[in-house]
């Protein structure tokens, strides 16, 4: 089915059926979430080096800087990089689809979760309560020994990046680890990665585990995710099969025709979830 072929009003109208039925809210995020905010895609790999084109120039790839042998070969490059986007999360304003979703999620008799491959941080900063998020792949607010010295983790809070964006690369001091003081990096899940400290990301995973327990009438509202990195996509056809949760996708690109328990919505995020709410306050 293309997209003209949508009947985008009978999606709008079920999903907002079912976001009035149920009894808890889970938003699973993938990076398509960002976009309204003004947050670059890396769609393809012109659209990465579009984002940083000294690396489209080195013919390094989102996979290669985006792998902890990045570090140990040119931590410079690697912290340009990690820099950057660590500036461009401080600085961006999450869109206003975030505030639709927090009080939306804050109706729910059983309350709401967050599962998100994002690393951004942008639902802690638009108000989301970080017991109830799972960033499955880490964050890039907290930093890391780069071959772990053990298992501590710390605030990237203190450390502010001077990144020289037309090289791609850190022009200030290098972070260090806080307890041998080799290099850190970002506390987040890259390519090829084996010294990822997880713990953090564990214990989001056992509090959302043991909220899924709770819950009766779930209703999944994913956004964003794409089937190139899969881990929301799993997520939400997870819920769907064991908590047998309605899922609403939304999703410009990557999208699926409706069935009894999944409404397909082909357009951006704060777009649809602004649509959604004007369709649950004119119910009201």
């Amino acid at each position: 089915m293309t997209r003209d072929e949508f009947d985008i009003e009978e999606a709008l109208t079920r999903a907002a059926g079912w976001i009035r039925a149920a009894d808890s809210l889970v938003i699973a995020a993938g990076a398509g979430m960002g976009v309204d905010s003004g947050l670059p895609d890396f769609r393809g790999p012109e659209g990465f080096w579009r984002a940083y084109p000294a690396l489209g120039k080195a013919g390094i790839g989102f996979s290669d800087i985006a792998n902890p042998a990045a570090f140990y070969q040119h931590p410079e490059r690697a912290w340009g990089f990690y820099g950057h986007r660590l500036n461009l999360y401080r600085h961006t304003i999450p869109h206003a689809g975030y505030q639709v979703l927090l009080e939306w999620a804050r109706t729910m008799e059983k309350g709401y979760q967050v599962f998100t491959s994002n690393v951004d941080g942008h639902f802690h900063k638009a108000g989301f309560d970080p017991q109830y998020i799972h960033e499955c792949h880490g964050s890039i607010h907290h930093l890391q020994c780069i071959s772990p010295c053990s298992e501590h983790l710390w605030s990237a809070d203190e450390f502010e990046p001077e990144v020289a964006v037309e090289q791609c690369r850190l022009r200030n001091h290098i972070p260090r680890c806080r307890y041998c003081n080799n290099i850190a990096r970002p506390n987040i899940l890259m390519f090829g990665d084996g010294d990822w400290i997880e713990t953090r990301t564990h214990t989001q995973y056992i509090n959302q585990e043991r909220w899924l327990e709770k819950i009766r009438r779930p209703v999944v509202i994913e956004i964003g995710a794409g089937t190139a990195i899969p881990s929301v996509r799993y997520f939400s056809q997870r819920m769907q099969r064991e908590y047998q949760a309605k899922l609403i996708r939304v999703n410009p690109a990557e999208y699926f025709s409706l069935t009894k328990s999944f409404a397909s919505i082909p357009e951006g995020a704060c777009t649809v979830l602004q649509q959604l709410n004007k369709k649950l306050i004119n119910v009201q």
